[in-house]
């Protein structure tokens, strides 16, 4: 045993006690640091961040594997799970957004235009997490819990979503439908009705699935602990992480005003870095948009979708501290590395085109009654079928069980 791991048997888990410390102290310093720079407000938008992230880590709650075991194992555990997290978080968000500003100050949903750009955008997003080897979501977290190929997946995550910003008004001028949002087409319950027929919909198709393929339905796997060192040491379960993410979004966008998104934040960091190197991105169209104007001018820690971002890497980092698994890896193949690259630039990208990723366009999309967040799960979901197809050329499994 290492001087920095200090086992608990009583409680049954282990835990990394350098990492932990540092990490905890880490998190503390960047929320006052937040809290002076910005306000309070802020703060709180990132310790909400830092919540996603352990949650996020403990149960290795990711897009990009759940639907590669769909795709692969006609398994659909995971993916159902996903599905009840975003009809858990429709069912306060549409009632929510009918209202308007149920606190005093007003909200907006994750809604956005219908058109060529979601179609391709999602597309290229699908592909490339496969190769990635992480969504939105995923990446963040992944880092957090150590892990250098993921770090340079989000590298070049941030690289893509810049050149998504510089590319994304042509590709508006392509044919698009306005933003429609199925609870203000349908009113509430209406709205409400058609997103979860949607949902369970899906959800019947991936039991029709795995029933024909596996004759049953996979039940989830006993834990191997309980009560306070499940806490700490995880596995959470899928479904109970899926509705406490729910209740997470549901606080984001009462807190923020908008839903829980992250690829913005990537588009602003890479902007912020090629301005330090002369590259004059504040001329670009995107940038002298009101919203992005305003971002680009101001510090990354007044952006709600960077600090929440920085809370979600930090807080799966305590996570895997608190659960003795932070051990960065540094050791990857180089087509495994190549395809990180190339993972990340397709997800910057397309997330750029689709207006968001898994989290800002599915999740949060779908959740808010956006049409354009069903068109964005169709495409992912294509895309996703041909970048499994292709891991095989960068060494990595593709449709062949492990």
């Amino acid at each position: 045993m290492s001087e920095t791991t200090l086992n608990v048997r009583a409680s049954g888990f282990s835990f990394d006690k350098g990492p932990a410390a540092v990490t905890a102290i880490l998190f503390v310093i960047v929320a006052v640091l937040i809290a002076r720079a910005v306000d309070i407000h802020q703060a709180v938008l990132y310790g909400l961040g830092g919540l996603l992230g352990i949650a996020l880590y403990h149960a290795s709650f990711g897009f990009t594997g759940g639907w590669r075991r769909f795709s692969v194992e006609k398994r659909g555990r995971a993916m159902r799970a996903q599905l009840l997290m975003i009809g858990v978080a429709a069912a306060t968000f549409i009632p929510l957004l009918a209202i308007g500003a149920p606190l005093g100050t007003p909200i907006v949903g994750a809604v956005a235009p219908v058109g060529v750009s979601v179609l391709v955008g999602a597309f290229m997003f699908g592909l490339g997490m496969q190769l990635g080897g992480g969504c939105g979501s995923g990446t963040l977290f992944t880092v957090g819990g150590g892990s250098a190929r993921m770090l340079l997946t989000l590298v070049f995550f941030i690289v893509g979503a810049v050149i998504g910003t510089a590319h994304l008004p042509m590709w508006l001028e392509l044919p698009s439908m306005p933003p429609m949002s199925l609870g203000t087409e349908f009113g509430i319950w209406g709205g409400l009705g058609v997103t979860f027929a949607g949902l369970a919909l899906v959800a019947l198709i991936t039991i029709w699935v795995e029933k024909r393929a596996h004759g049953s339905i996979e039940t989830a796997p006993v834990a191997p602990r309980a009560g306070f060192a499940r806490l700490l040491h995880g596995p959470w379960p899928l479904v109970g992480t899926g509705i406490l993410l729910a209740g997470l979004n549901v606080a984001t966008l009462l807190s923020a005003g908008h839903p829980w998104s992250i690829t913005f934040g990537f588009g602003l960091w890479g902007a912020k870095i090629a301005q330090g190197i002369g590259i004059p991105v504040e001329t670009w169209e995107f940038w002298n948009w009101a919203g992005p104007a305003k971002a680009l001018s101001n510090s990354v820690l007044a952006d709600n979708t960077s600090v929440m971002n920085f809370g979600i890497v930090i807080g799966a980092a305590l996570a895997a501290s608190l659960a003795g698994k932070f051990a960065p890896k540094v050791k990857v193949p180089f087509a495994s590395l190549l395809a990180a690259a190339v993972g990340g630039i397709l997800m910057g990208y397309g997330a750029r085109l689709a207006f968001g990723c898994n989290i800002g366009a599915l999740f949060s999309g779908i959740a808010s009654g956006s049409v354009h967040g069903w068109l964005w799960f169709v495409m992912a979901f294509a895309g996703s079928w041909i970048g499994i197809a292709l891991r095989p050329v960068f060494g990595m499994d593709g449709f062949k069980k492990s």
